[in-house]
C-alpha cells in the first residue's frame, strides 16, 4: 500500500515507520491513524519483520498530538467512532517489539502513541506529556490507562491533572523513557542497535514474551503466571528452542529461523 502520511523503510529484519507531517509537527490526523492501522495489519503476518521502529520526520516532533483543527471540528458523538484507541491497541498487541524513537515533542496523542510502543528512546531536547486538560478534554487514546501502568498511578494522576510537560531527563527518571541520547544521529544508532539486538534473538520467544508481559500487566498475577506457563510450553515446541539450546551447548551463535 502507498502511504501519504508515513514513510516506510526496511533494513534486514527492522521496519522503520516515520510519521511524515513535519509542517504540523507530525500531528496525528485521522488519515495518520487510518494508515497506521492498515500498516499494522499488513506487517502482522510478515515474518521477515522482527522489530518495528516508529519515529517522526522533521527533527521537531515525534508527534505533537492530535490535530487540533480536526478536534475542533469534531462532533460529540464522533469521539465514539474514533479509531485512535484501536490503532494504538494494534501497535501494543503487535507480535513484534515496537520501539518509539522520539526526537522533539511527544505530547498528548504523541505521548499516547509512544506509550503504546514497547520501548521508548528520546533525544535530550525531547519533551513528553499529557496536556489535554488545557483544552478541556482528557487523554482519550489510552493515556489514562497506559501512563499509570508505566509510571505508577500517583505520577500519572499528577501529570494528567496538571498537564505538565517533562524534559527527557525527567521522563527517564520516572521510567517513561528507557534511554536518552544526545541528538538525532545518536537516536537513530541507538534505536537500530537495539532493534538489531532484538532481531537476532528467537523471534517466537520474543513474541511470546511480549504477549506474556502484556497479559500480566492487565490481569492478576495468577492468570499472568498461567499464561506464562502456556507460552513457555509453546516456545518449547519450536525449532528455535532446539537450535538455541544446541547452540549454547556447542558454544556457537544460534541461527534462529522463527520456526
Amino acid at each position: 500500500m502507498n502511504y501519504s502520511t508515513l514513510q516506510i523503510s526496511r533494513e534486514q529484519g527492522t521496519l522503520t515507520v516515520t510519521i511524515d507531517r513535519p509542517e504540523v509537527r507530525n500531528a496525528l490526523s485521522p488519515q495518520v491513524f487510518d494508515e497506521l492501522y492498515q500498516l499494522m495489519a499488513e506487517i502482522a503476518y510478515d515474518e521477515e519483520i522482527r522489530v518495528v521502529i516508529i519515529t517522526g520526520a522533521g527533527g521537531k516532533a515525534f508527534a505533537s498530538g492530535a490535530d487540533i483543527r480536526s478536534l475542533n471540528e469534531r462532533a460529540t458523538l464522533d469521539v465514539l467512532k474514533s479509531k485512535a484507541q484501536d490503532v494504538l491497541a494494534a501497535i501494543e498487541s503487535l507480535d513484534k517489539p515496537v520501539i518509539a524513537a522520539i526526537d522533539g515533542y511527544a505530547l498528548g496523542g504523541g505521548c499516547e502513541l509512544a506509550l503504546a510502543c514497547d520501548i521508548r528512546i528520546a533525544t535530550q531536547k525531547s519533551k513528553l506529556g499529557q496536556p489535554e486538560v488545557n483544552l478541556g478534554i482528557i487523554p482519550g487514546m489510552g493515556g489514562t490507562q497506559r501512563l499509570q501502568r508505566v509510571v505508577g498511578i500517583g505520577k500519572a494522576k499528577e501529570l494528567i491533572f496538571t498537564g505538565d510537560i517533562l524534559s527527557a531527563e525527567q521522563a527517564l527518571a520516572i521510567g517513561l523513557l528507557n534511554a536518552v541520547v544526545e541528538d538525532a544521529d545518536d537516536l537513530q544508532r541507538k534505536a537500530m542497535d537495539m532493534a538489531d539486538k532484538i532481531a537476532n534473538k528467537g523471534p517466537r520467544a520474543v513474541s511470546l514474551a511480549k504477549m506474556a508481559i502484556n497479559t500480566g500487566a492487565n490481569t492478576d498475577i495468577h492468570s499472568g503466571l498461567l499464561f506464562e506457563k502456556m507460552a513457555q510450553t509453546v516456545a518449547f515446541s519450536t525449532q528455535d528452542r532446539t537450535e538455541g539450546t544446541s547452540a549454547f551447548l556447542e558454544k556457537r551463535t544460534p541461527k534462529f529461523t522463527g520456526n
